[in-house]
């Protein structure tokens, strides 16, 4: 192998290990993940050290995102080598998946993220059970370290929404494929590929207001606040 490839800051403390035989290492920071509520203080502490050994541990580092490229920029006077996400080219014509969680084309929104907290999957199931419509809210994702918290969302009496798990390969391009909307609500974190998938496939956006949406999204999307209960 020429080049060693690691991802995510937390992993910057393990590049001087291919480094001591003299491969090069190049790191994806990924986001900022000390700001995410699952970690308590000694998970934040690690992540902000690791932010700061990923500026001379790896050979280069790599970010996914204009407004990280910049955190680094600013707080470590680090350059980053920035490379955003493709996108597909080509909608799923099968409906299989979707035919097995009982849902149509162009009948249901389409969340897709890991089931904690700051994905704020709370919000989006609060908001749509005020929603009078008769199309339905597929959420797709799950975390096995959020098993409290997804009960909770599962506890709605909403017949109109529908969660799926983990879904992935063929299912997760036809749920993508066949969307009416699509729903991108974290606050976290770079750039979020399912996103950018969102929108490879031709959907209307409605997305968290924070700047990282806003560098993917620009004007071709609607932005919300999560702050807005209406």
């Amino acid at each position: 192998y020429d080049v060693v490839f690691i991802c995510n800051s937390a992993n910057a403390i393990f590049s001087f290990i291919p480094r001591l035989m003299r491969k090069p290492v190049v790191l994806n920071v990924d986001g900022l993940e000390w700001k995410r509520a699952k970690w308590n203080w000694a998970g934040k502490a690690f992540y902000l050290m690791s932010e700061w050994l990923a500026t001379f541990m790896p050979n280069v580092i790599v970010t996914d995102a204009l407004d990280v490229e910049r955190y680094y920029l600013n707080k470590f006077k680090k350059e980053s080598v920035f490379i955003p996400y493709g996108a597909p080219e080509e909608k799923a014509i099968t409906t299989k998946v979707l035919d097995q969680f009982g849902v149509k084309p162009n009948e249901y929104i389409l969340y897709v993220s890991r089931m904690e907290p700051e994905n704020n999957a709370h919000r989006v199931v609060k908001a749509f059970d005020k929603v009078k419509t008769d199309k339905k809210l597929v959420m797709v994702g799950d975390a096995p370290y959020s098993k409290e918290y997804i009960a909770d969302l599962k506890k709605t009496q909403d017949p109109r929404i529908i969660f799926t798990g983990y879904v992935f390969g063929d299912g997760y391009k036809e749920f993508q494929s066949h969307a009416y909307c699509y729903v991108q609500a974290t606050e976290v974190g770079g750039t979020h590929p399912a996103l950018v998938e969102g929108m490879g496939y031709g959907n209307c956006i409605l997305a968290n207001d924070v700047p990282e949406h806003h560098e993917v999204v620009g004007d071709a999307g609607v932005y919300f606040s999560k702050t807005d209960d209406n």
